[in-house]
């Protein structure tokens, strides 16, 4: 099984082994194209800030560059998951860059929320590049009460 590498490691070029760097077993720095379909086809994690309120959970992610319909955001009760793709511009050949930073291609990120929330309630909201979701918590103290219905 394939360990996924995080998105700093393909930023960075990176890996969990570079602890173990053996320079004699050291690979050739060009990166051949079956490598670069490898990495296309491998999902970065999308950074998150998530903090709370009194009464939700607010989880902010850059999202920069992808448009709205290219995000799906799946929420439940315990957890949130935001997947998408950042489309690349296919016009520049590889060698024509001088610096490749930014991550291109499919991302995502899931999240255990630490306190159930109204799934029916929430919403998404895409600020300047910004995604901003708002969790409602759910209130367990909330009470109601049963009337009988006869029949």
């Amino acid at each position: 099984m394939k360990n996924k590498r995080s998105l700093w490691q393909k930023l960075t070029g990176s890996s969990k082994d570079d602890d173990d760097f053996d320079v004699e077993n050291e690979k050739d720095n060009d990166t051949d194209e079956t490598e670069l379909m490898e990495q296309d086809e491998e999902e970065g994690q999308l950074a998150i800030d998530m903090h709370q309120t009194p009464s939700e959970i607010i989880v902010k992610t850059i999202v920069a560059g992808v448009r709205p319909e290219d995000i799906d955001i799946s929420i439940a009760r315990d957890m949130v998951t935001v997947k998408g793709r950042r489309g690349e511009n296919h016009d520049i050949i590889g060698e024509d860059y001088f610096h490749r930073e930014l991550y291109w291609g499919a991302f995502s990120r899931t999240v255990i929320l630490p306190t159930e929330i109204d799934v029916d309630e929430a919403e998404a909201i895409n600020k300047n590049g910004m995604l901003i979701i708002r969790l409602p918590k759910l209130d367990k103290n909330r009470q109601t009460k049963l009337k009988i219905k006869t029949t």
